[in-house]
């Protein structure tokens, strides 16, 4: 593995632990949260197994993937996913909207969304 792979890999790694101690804190907003984040920076670490320019400058997961040449490889329970995780990139959001994600994300949908997010990310792993 190359170093920006590893880089991302790992940067991949942590956000996934934040979004589980999000989940035992009861912050359901940041568990989506993370778990996009965790999705963008494997997205990236693929990205760069094959490119040595820097990773897309972007929070769009189904951008990245297709910039990677990977969103075509994928199942469509995972590209279904990323659909689901694409709106949970609250960095830009506004507050009336993170109000409607908050009421959204119980502790069961968070379940779902981390288990899903392992799946995917060791998905990706693979392939690096």
């Amino acid at each position: 593995m190359n170093d920006k792979v590893t880089y991302w890999t790992e940067l991949s790694d942590y956000d996934y632990d934040t979004a589980k101690a999000m989940l035992v804190s009861g912050r359901y907003l940041y568990v989506g949260f993370m778990c996009h984040q965790t999705i963008e920076k494997i997205l990236k670490a693929y990205f760069n197994t094959n490119n040595p320019e820097p990773a897309p400058f972007t929070h769009s997961l189904s951008y990245i993937a297709k910039k990677a040449n990977l969103y075509d490889q994928l199942p469509e329970e995972f590209k279904d996913f990323i659909d689901v995780l694409e709106p949970l990139n609250i960095e830009a959001r506004y507050p009336s909207q993170k109000e409607r994600l908050m009421k959204s994300l119980t502790k069961i949908k968070c379940d779902e969304i981390l288990k899903n997010t392992k799946e995917l990310q060791e998905w990706i792993k693979v392939k690096l």
